[in-house]
């Protein structure tokens, strides 16, 4: 994930338990979130905050002739990702830079294409992180940005104990500087940024026991394990009392088995830098 500076903290942490969640996260959802993104042999593509490089490697696969650079803040997390990469995809063409979004180390225009996924819900300014992303995109050059909306959960058996932790969840990504509601917000937030051609579209996780893989490798492993990491963040936050934090990860738990439904909204958006002379400040 990379931030602008000052940096925001980042509310799910970076332990090995975060790490594998985030590929449990892009491995289930691949098909979902890329489906209808490959760029072409020899473009040059910025995937701007790759972290431990869970998407990257789905890029490299999508469009093995496109030249991608990938950056992020952490160093930590770049040394993660390149290690992931070279396992997963071993003929990847990917350079590895350490770069705030704020502060790119590339001229104007340099891309083709960018990429942005699960970065602009940590940041306490998104509309100047797009903004300066589109100072590096070419004059007709694509974005596509994929955010999630902790608000468009809902599952059966419906349980308010759930829903108030993930309601901590959501309040302590805003104290840390972010929105864990953003994707509604992405078609305002580009237009606001300066681009054109904006398409917004939902991109709906729904699983249930006739979709085990989605059961377990999103419900489960993904969201319910995103939540239950900022259980001792909540309880010192005074959001929840233990018991009911307790109950309320019981209860989502729930939706991921038998009698379980979970839903989930992911947004997909696509953009252009505009060709018209000045459109960039």
């Amino acid at each position: 994930m990379s931030t602008a500076s000052p940096s925001p903290a980042y509310v799910h942490g970076y332990s090995p338990d975060e790490s594998r969640r985030l590929g449990a996260q892009a491995d289930t959802l691949a098909a979902l979130l890329h489906s209808g993104t490959a760029y072409p042999p020899g473009s040059r593509v910025l995937e701007a905050g790759c972290g431990v490089g869970a998407q990257t490697v789905h890029l490299a696969r999508s469009s093995p002739g496109a030249r991608l650079v990938s950056v992020d803040v952490s160093a930590a997390s770049l040394d993660r990702a390149r290690a992931h990469v070279a396992a997963q995809v071993p003929d990847a063409r990917v350079e590895w830079h350490r770069a705030d979004l704020h502060a790119l180390p590339f001229p104007d225009a340099t891309f083709d294409h960018v990429f942005v996924c699960f970065v602009l819900e940590h940041l306490p300014d998104p509309e100047g992180a797009l903004t300066a992303l589109r100072r590096v995109l070419r004059p007709g050059g694509t974005l596509t940005v994929i955010e999630g909306d902790h608000g468009s959960a809902f599952f059966h058996p419906d349980s308010r104990h759930a829903r108030v932790a993930i309601d901590a969840q959501v309040r302590l990504q805003a104290a840390a500087g972010g929105d864990a509601l953003i994707g509604r917000r992405l078609q305002p937030l580009l237009s606001a940024a300066g681009y054109g051609d904006v398409v917004v579209r939902p991109r709906t996780v729904y699983a249930d026991r006739t979709r085990p893989a989605l059961a377990e490798g999103f419900t489960r492993d993904t969201f319910v394990a995103m939540i239950e990491a900022v259980r001792d963040d909540a309880l010192a936050a005074g959001l929840v009392t233990s018991a009911d934090w307790e109950r309320g990860i019981a209860d989502l738990r729930r939706t991921a088995g038998p009698d379980g439904t979970f839903h989930y909204a992911f947004f997909k958006a696509t953009a252009t830098r505009p060709v018209s002379a000045g459109a960039v400040p």
